[in-house]
């Protein structure tokens, strides 16, 4: 594999004080080729004004533009924040973004609370577009039910069947003094968007011992089967663990025939596409020193990884002031570094011509921007 070019999506660099932080990017391809990114952007991540912002390419990511969209932060009457914008194509020319909106009436409030390590109370919300982006409609909420402390993870994703799924994850609310117990799910919907099933489980660990967080699907060969990968946090070592795995099927809970592997991948997400080759490509962010966004690949159905057929995409310094290492992590403070880290959060997509397109955000504490990098996997 070679990276045969590299650029930005969007240019933080140029922005005013209150644009100039890029995070949680995503990246849809259309069926006409178009490609669409959507970040959250503004003056810190997470921050209590953040909103999203899309960018749109017409040439294989070549050249973008920013889409000229404000989306409403105010809902049910209170002032929130957004976190991501992850697209699909429902129906030809019928896109949906979701996005999960956090309460900010209490500008003071944290995402994440120390003490009763809960998050912000959320919301998730759905637009539709008829024009490829250029305009949206009114968000709608989209229940999670039995589930609280939810947030998008992505992508969404369709299958030939015109089954889609947006993909997010259960945490607990900001004030629920109960144990937390993390669950990776999936919304369904089979008429477009119009309606969703009830929550359909991805992974979850028995004794709640380990969090298979930011999980990130592909399509696998038939209606239905999906790819998934997680960041994994082990509570009780203290520690990351490598990157798991799982291929399952919509409808079937069935952990025994469809388990959570582990790849041998280190690193946190993960985003992975599956080639007409049968090859799995995994595009993976490691916080190691230096910081790599990095390109691994499997030829045997997600068994094994080697490390001789990676490809480093990106190399990072980070510079944001953490305070956790690779073990013996604090809970709690892990959650403030996760609001500092300064790269991150990859997305890929395999192009018309056969190469793949990889976005994430990077940069320094301060000005993030949305980079790119496009890859000839044709002699892997």
């Amino acid at each position: 594999m070679i990276v045969e070019d590299r650029g930005l999506v969007f240019d933080a660099t140029r922005q005013n004080d209150n644009s100039r932080v890029c995070a949680f990017v995503s990246m849809v391809a259309l069926g006409d080729g178009t490609l669409i990114c959507g970040f959250q952007n503004g003056p810190t991540k997470h921050a209590v004004t953040s909103t999203v912002r899309l960018c749109r390419s017409r040439d294989d990511g070549r050249n973008w533009e920013e889409l000229p969209i404000d989306f409403e932060r105010t809902i049910d009457g209170k002032p929130g924040s957004l976190s991501s914008a992850e697209i699909v194509e429902a129906e030809p020319g019928r896109l949906l973004l979701f996005s999960t909106w956090f309460d900010r009436s209490d500008p003071e409030r944290p995402l994440f609370d120390p003490e009763t390590e809960g998050i912000l109370h959320a919301k998730q919300l759905m637009a539709v577009s008829t024009d490829q982006g250029q305009s949206w409609g009114s968000w709608q909420k989209i229940p999670t039910p039995g589930l609280t402390g939810c947030a998008a993870t992505g992508p969404s994703v369709r299958w030939d069947d015109g089954t889609i799924a947006f993909a997010f994850e259960s945490y607990k609310d900001y004030d629920d003094p109960s144990p937390a117990r993390h669950g990776a799910w999936l919304l369904v919907s089979r008429d477009a968007g119009r309606s969703f099933e009830a929550p359909f489980l991805v992974a979850q660990h028995p004794d709640h011992s380990r969090y298979y967080w930011d999980q990130r699907l592909c399509l696998g060969t038939i209606p239905g089967e999906f790819i998934a990968m997680f960041w994994t946090h082990d509570l009780k070592q203290k520690t990351d663990l490598n990157v798991h795995f799982r291929r399952g099927l919509l409808g079937v809970d069935d952990f025994e025939r469809h388990p959570i592997i582990d790849t041998g991948i280190p690193g946190q997400i993960c985003a992975p596409v599956l080639l007409d080759d049968g090859r799995i490509l995994a595009f993976v962010v490691d916080r190691s020193q230096p910081g790599t966004m990095k390109l691994w690949q499997s030829h045997d159905d997600g068994r094994t990884w080697p490390e001789t057929d990676a490809l480093v995409v990106y190399t990072h310094e980070e510079r944001a002031a953490v305070s956790q290492g690779a073990t013996d992590i604090d809970f709690k403070q892990y959650w403030e570094d996760m609001s500092k880290w300064s790269f991150g959060h990859p997305a890929i997509r395999l192009l018309p011509d056969g190469r793949v397109l990889v976005v994430h955000y990077a940069g320094t504490p301060d000005c993030m921007s949305v980079h790119l990098a496009r890859i000839d996997i044709a002699n892997s």
